[in-house]
């Protein structure tokens, strides 16, 4: 009996993000060679046995994904349609093969966060704050779609299933005390900005699961013993909201979003922890500058219903306002304006935070502007990722439950609207009615580079977006990061071929202090996986609060990173042996500024001998 293997199939060319199914096959042949002193025979059942392994082709490089969203309203009675210009451009270092593109077309505005309440950001959930972004955002998207009657079990029990675990999951970064943090017992103490958010969450989502009321009262004692002689609260733990560092407002800006956070939760005014705390905003209100917290403020006192203090605040933020183009948002004073902004352009975190917490304002009003909320809206819009999230954590659960806010004040079930997708390719028409305005309608885009014409007629609002994703060499910057990687063994070698030593050195280099939360992510060589223990010895050391392993990836998380370069190393080992092994690339960055970042590759020392031997 003589084995005989094959292999399918014969791979020719390479398609970048598609799977390829690998097969192999052994089968017992007969033969009349001894087996020991036997003669084999072979079954007539069980004498093939077949493996298939899928394979994903990656492209190298750096992953670039731009995306582009426009909400597209026609009025009744308009005879006019809406177009948009969608030019889809390279730029010269990119990756060959490895640009591909897509429209979406949804008739509800919350419908793409909807389609990914599991993945709402292209970035790791490892931490106790990053854990409410797969929490929050299923509270807002129920409510919304109970009170415009568009709820279906499926969609409540994808929902109330991610709450439910999102809520355990959150038990664990729980402190004896009451309080959380991002690191749970990790951390020397708990967090006031993320105990008041989970607080506010919890509330929030006992119509759809069971929340342990003595959690909820456990955390009420905790924040009512965190108080100043003021009434406004104390700042306790590592402050992760980057909008809320680096100003003498800052605990004014705590103390409010605390107290929007018991309002939203339903404690009355008339509460010594609210109405202490309010007492204290009105004194400070008088010489608040910062526009983020003025934006808080104008929320907080619209939600105690301050409508006297809630005017004086929201007449200074409109002549703070930016408008352009049918378009209404706010910026930090700190940040210069962008000059040239491109067609792909996604404001900062804190920009798109502060906008919302405005939108928020002039739709829980004495009266609902809708008029200027629809601007920011359209301004909101156009800032969503390609999952309906936005950046970060604060800037995502913050717009998304503006958003729900509006598109319920604005839901109408008459809409009638097609979308036409026009290129040298040919048309592709969409259509969108109430019947299937939840359904998310796609249609890959043939030609990259391209230019191409979307256009909307009928009555109501269509929710369009245009995604492109391409990969490019990594890119050199050091403004605001420094990273570099070193291999050892350096030489290649019998131990180099099956174990690497990695080695990193990481520094922030931009003109703060020092960083947000930054994480460190090392992509790992083809082949290679890395040795868990090694990477868990990192935790030990107090500055890696955590570490997520997987087989291609290994995510490190740092409370944050001064202008003294960090050393790091873990060993990684040869699962499957690859030839003509390409770069991998170790990348850091700020979580809430996600633009700040530097990428750095590393190879093994024996690809450049195969690179000579071949």
């Amino acid at each position: 009996m003589t084995p005989s293997v094959l292999y399918s199939p014969d791979i020719t060319s390479v398609c970048y993000y598609c799977e390829v199914n690998i097969t192999v096959r052994t089968e017992a042949l007969d033969t009349q060679e001894l087996c020991g002193n036997e003669h084999p025979v072979v079954p007539k059942l069980g004498s093939i046995d077949t493996v298939i392994k899928p394979l994903l082709v990656q492209p190298g490089g750096v992953l670039e994904e731009n995306s582009h969203s426009s909400l597209l309203c026609i009025q009744a009675g308009e005879d006019h349609s809406k177009s948009e210009e969608i030019s889809l451009k390279l730029p010269q270092n990119f990756i060959k093969d490895s640009a591909r593109a897509y429209v979406t077309v949804l008739g509800d505005l919350m419908g793409t966060a909807m389609q990914n309440l599991d993945r709402l950001l292209a970035m790791p959930y490892g931490c106790g704050e990053q854990n409410m972004v797969l929490f929050a955002p299923n509270i807002f998207i129920l409510q919304y779609l109970e009170k415009t009657h568009q709820l279906n079990d499926e969609i409540q029990n994808k929902a109330k299933t991610f709450l439910e675990n999102g809520y355990q999951r959150q038990l664990t970064y729980k402190h004896d005390d009451g309080s959380y943090s991002a690191f749970g017992k990790n951390d020397q103490e708990g967090n006031t900005w993320l105990s008041a958010f989970v607080v506010k969450s919890f509330n929030k989502a006992r119509p759809y699961i069971f929340i342990d009321k003595s959690h909820l009262k456990h955390s009420f004692t905790w924040l009512r013993n965190h108080r100043k002689d003021t009434g406004c609260f104390r700042s306790v733990g590592k402050l992760f909201n980057n909008a809320m560092k680096g100003g003498v407002e800052d605990d004014v800006s705590l103390s409010a979003y605390v107290t929007i956070a018991l309002l939203e939760s339903g404690i009355s005014t008339e509460d010594p922890l609210v109405g202490d705390a309010l007492s204290c905003l009105r004194k400070a209100a008088v010489d608040v500058s910062n526009v983020y917290t003025q934006a808080l403020l104008a929320y907080t006192f619209t939600l105690a219903k301050d409508t006297d203090l809630r005017q004086q605040l929201m007449e200074k933020l409109d002549k703070q306002a930016v408008r352009k183009d049918g378009q209404l948002h706010w910026e930090r004073q700190m940040t210069t304006p962008a000059s040239d902004v491109t067609f792909w352009y996604r404001a900062p975190s804190a920009e798109v935070e502060l906008t919302s917490y405005m939108l928020l304002t002039m739709l829980c009003g004495p009266e609902q502007d809708l008029g200027r909320a629809s601007e920011i809206v359209n301004w909101l819009s156009k800032q969503q990722n390609p999952y309906g999230g936005f950046s970060s954590t604060q800037d995502t659960i913050v717009a998304l439950q503006a958003l729900a806010k509006y598109a319920e004040a604005t839901f109408s079930d008459t809409g009638d609207v097609t979308v036409t997708v026009q290129s040298q390719a040919g048309v592709v028409d969409f259509h969108v009615d109430n019947t299937n305005r939840l359904l998310l309608q796609k249609i890959t885009l043939p030609d990259v580079p391209g230019e191409y014409t979307l256009t909307a007629t009928g009555t109501g609002c269509v929710y369009v977006q245009t995604v492109l994703r391409f990969n490019v060499p990594p890119p050199r910057s050091d403004a605001t990061f420094a990273v570099s990687v070193e291999v050892k063994p350096e030489q290649c070698s019998e131990e180099s071929v099956t174990n690497l030593q990695i080695h990193i050195t990481a520094e922030y280099t931009g003109s703060r202090e020092k960083s947000n939360m930054a994480l460190i992510e090392v992509k790992m060589l083809s082949g290679f996986i890395p040795m868990k223990k090694s990477v868990r010895e990192l935790e030990k050391s107090k500055v890696i609060q955590r570490s997520d392993i997987q087989t291609d990836m290994v995510t490190l998380y740092l409370d944050e990173l001064g202008h003294t370069p960090l050393k790091l190393s873990f060993t990684v080992e040869q699962d499957i042996k690859v030839k003509n092994l390409k770069p991998a690339t170790v990348k850091i960055y700020d979580y809430y500024e996600t633009g700040e970042y530097a990428i750095a590759e590393y190879n093994s020392p024996c690809s450049s001998v195969e690179k000579t031997n071949n």
